[in-house]
């Protein structure tokens, strides 16, 4: 089985662009996306032209901001919008679909934003959502992909010294609350296969970031540890472009 998740910076932008055959090339069984910044039916409008999944989203009421879509070849799985708790969930930040062996969630995790001004609020989202991985681990397995906003070691970002405890991403706080959600029993894939490999997923769209690989890896695929032996590749596509983000993939033994 073969995952992909991509933070877009756009749906319908991402498809104005090569989105559509990047799609098509990239042939996954579950395709995850966030930051639609589409309203549902705008998502659906924009990927009419795929074929063979079913898609799903959950955009936020403020229009043209955040969202998330996630589209699987497996049909009608049972889907979950948000957490269960109103004040987190009306962002379109967080969907839950039900697979044969695993549950998999869908995520775009709130920005701490300029200033850290969201920093506390932060705080308290990743409290609530790691508090729904474990009660969803209770019935099955789970496995978490998308846009984390931290990088979680200072081999995650190419400057760590200067960005640690001043930018968004990389304090403390952030950091603490990615380790929280691994220490309940969830592996970061890419870093449990490639312990020492310096790789990106996000760049600033600012000073040539991206060319200079000034960059940053936010992106993630954790996976219940219970799957662990089903993993038999973890991996950045940094080379697809489009986004401020690359798309970044999982593949599964679940035979």
């Amino acid at each position: 089985m073969k995952l992909i998740s991509w933070n877009v910076n756009g749906i319908r932008a991402a498809v104005g662009k090569s989105f559509l055959d990047q799609f098509n090339d990239l042939d996954a069984d579950i395709f995850c996306v966030q930051e639609t910044k589409a309203q549902d039916h705008q998502v659906s409008e924009a990927l009419s032209d795929i074929n063979d999944y079913h898609i799903h989203s959950n955009s936020a009421e403020k229009k043209g901001y955040s969202g998330v879509c996630t589209m699987s070849k497996q049909s009608n799985p049972e889907v979950k919008k948000g957490i269960g708790i109103e004040e987190h969930d009306n962002e379109g930040r967080v969907i839950t679909t039900d697979h044969d062996h695993f549950y998999l969630v869908n995520v775009y995790v709130p920005n701490s934003g300029n200033g850290l001004k969201r920093l506390d609020y932060r705080a308290e989202w990743d409290r609530a959502f790691a508090q729904y991985l474990s009660d969803l681990r209770i019935v099955k397995p789970v496995i978490v992909t998308g846009d984390f906003n931290v990088s979680h070691q200072p081999i995650d970002l190419a400057r760590p010294k200067q960005n640690y405890n001043k930018t968004s991403g990389y304090t403390q706080v952030e950091i603490d609350g990615i380790s929280h959600i691994l220490d309940q029993g969830f592996i970061d894939s890419f870093r449990h296969l490639h312990p020492e490999k310096v790789q990106y997923t996000f760049w600033s769209m600012r000073f040539g970031a991206r060319a200079k690989n000034v960059g940053w890896r936010l992106d993630y695929f954790l996976v219940d540890e219970r799957l662990q032996d089903a993993i038999t590749s973890a991996y950045i596509l940094d080379q697809e472009m489009g986004s401020d983000h690359c798309p970044i993939g999982l593949e599964l033994d679940l035979s």
